[in-house]
């Protein structure tokens, strides 16, 4: 079952973000993490940018379910957007050998990979892409809410996108990206990316938000009209990596 959680269309002229390509990449101890990130900035990176100006992050997983683990995530203002830039990508010979050879390692890339097409919200804020680098990487936690039903997913999105942003950046939690899986396992879900400066102020900012007294008060007035909306959370703490675009 699919439903949409972002807008009906983006306004006339409105260039929007609407879809993310998650992809997962479970390595193991050895080479695979030093190769992946040798394919992606010194392979994949420069012949996608050439095709694609989107939202670009790469992250390496501190704390996840799978360690070591990398994240790619991409942007596209639509699924025809996606199907053309992978067709580029594909029709490029000198990327098409290069995806070859280095395939041709002692060992495979990865122990395993899944992608995840996620649909932003119409609540989503843009991924903003800066125009000069940062100098270190941000800290980015990836949470990911399963509601029982998609009654409740829609309820679940409805608090987000009244009180609870609201009350995340007064306590300093700004997310960039807000989302639900489009295709992808543990649906219905509700998918959103916070970045932080560091570990400390992440924990600093997410005991605000517990002791929070206008959040105890939605967060009870939530569960008493819809039940517990969000049974099971899924929480993946990753750094970007030096070559990522937004970082």
């Amino acid at each position: 079952m699919l439903t949409s959680t972002a807008s009906a269309a983006p306004a006339a002229g409105e260039k929007r973000t609407r879809f993310y390509l998650l992809e997962k990449f479970d390595l193991k101890q050895g080479d695979q993490p030093s190769r992946l990130d040798e394919f992606f900035s010194k392979l994949l990176l420069p012949v996608l940018n050439k095709v694609h100006s989107g939202p670009k992050i790469y992250l390496d997983a501190q704390i996840a379910p799978h360690m070591p683990q990398k994240i790619a995530i991409y942007g596209f203002e639509s699924l025809q957007h996606l199907d053309d830039v992978h067709t580029k990508m594909m029709g490029n010979k000198e990327f098409a050998r290069a995806a070859e050879e280095f395939e041709k390692g002692i060992e495979q890339s990865a122990e395993q990979q899944t992608n995840i097409l996620l649909e932003a919200a119409d609540y989503s804020p843009e991924i903003e892409i800066p125009k000069e680098p940062r100098k270190t990487g941000r800290l980015f936690e990836l949470r990911v809410y399963h509601s029982p039903t998609y009654r409740q997913l829609k309820a679940l999105h409805e608090r987000f996108a009244g009180p609870e942003i609201r009350i995340f950046h007064r306590v300093g939690v700004h997310p960039i990206l807000y989302a639900s899986t489009f295709i992808g396992p543990a649906m219905p879900n509700l998918v959103y990316l916070i970045p932080f400066e560091s570990l400390a102020e992440r924990e600093k900012a997410w005991a605000a938000f517990g002791a929070d007294p206008e959040w105890q008060t939605v967060r009870k007035e939530s569960v008493a009209k819809y039940g517990q909306i969000s049974q099971i959370i899924n929480i993946s703490l990753c750094r970007a990596t030096a070559y990522s675009p937004v970082k």
